[in-house]
């Protein structure tokens, strides 16, 4: 599982996630001082997804890639320190908190 959060993203950045997203399009734009980013397995990404949402007052939005190895990224939006919250918690929940093999979210 990969791990990044991108504080302050640009309007660039934010629009490139958002034509990417799984969401219908219809479907209210998050508001967001951060994003974070984790990638990894399906099932992995489920949990993460639940342990994000549970965890801080955040929106977690499936992107749509085009990975040969079935890689699934979450963006997870809201405010930073929500965003550092969830990204903490999966980290501790998964066992990689300070670990090295689940990069550096800051």
């Amino acid at each position: 599982m990969e791990c990044r959060i991108i504080k302050s993203p640009s309007k660039g950045t934010l629009d490139i996630l958002l034509r990417r997203r799984g969401a219908p399009s219809s479907r209210e734009v998050p508001q967001c001082d951060a994003v974070g980013l984790v990638q990894g397995r399906l099932i992995d990404m489920v949990w993460a997804a639940d342990a994000a949402e549970k965890v801080a007052g955040v929106t977690v939005e499936d992107i749509r890639g085009s990975c040969p190895q079935n890689m699934i990224l979450l963006a997870i939006f809201g405010d930073t320190a929500s965003v550092e919250d969830a990204i903490a918690e999966i980290k501790r929940r998964s066992g990689k908190a300070g670990r090295k093999d689940c990069y550096d979210c800051g």
